[in-house]
């Protein structure tokens, strides 16, 4: 048994979702347009909101593990978009498109089997293409239940 083989294919699957809760698409998949801005009441975020975030973090584990010119936004506030609705009717498509189109490479990453998911990368401070995959599953796994819980107080998930 290819030990490292398999672990690519465990981390690929945990980024992709879908065993344990809901896959992005899914949580994403006919969200009704009137609803994406709304917080629920006692919610801190909205459906929109969480979606940006979701891309932001995930953007920036990316090209933190890419890019060593990379300048991570401010935290908190580069993380997070101040108005509760998009813009407009085409931004949150264009959001999910980017999270799908990073998600992909980022699984790239993972399955290439010339990078070595436990070496340092060189312009971090002791990351590795491994820990920065795991980073990113949880966080999406997080917040993507936070997105569904939103849904859910909306009453737009069945």
């Amino acid at each position: 048994m290819d030990t490292n083989a398999s672990l690519r294919q465990h981390v690929l699957e945990l980024l992709n979702g879908g065993h344990a809760h809901a896959t992005f698409d899914q949580a994403v998949k006919n969200f009704p347009v009137n609803l994406r801005g709304k917080k629920p009441k006692g919610a801190e975020h909205s459906a929109w909101q969480v979606l940006e975030h979701l891309r932001i973090a995930q953007w920036d584990i990316l090209e933190f593990s890419r890019d060593p010119k990379h300048k991570s936004p401010e935290w908190p506030g580069g993380y997070w978009p101040v108005k509760a609705a998009p813009p407009d009717e085409k931004a949150w498509d264009k959001s999910a498109r980017a999270f799908r189109r990073d998600l992909k490479a980022l699984c790239g990453m993972v399955g290439d089997e010339s990078a070595d998911l436990f070496a340092a990368i060189p312009h971090g401070t002791g990351q590795t293409l491994l820990r920065e995959a795991l980073l990113a599953a949880d966080h999406n796994a997080y917040h993507l239940g936070e997105l569904v819980l939103v849904r859910r107080l909306l009453g737009a998930w069945k």
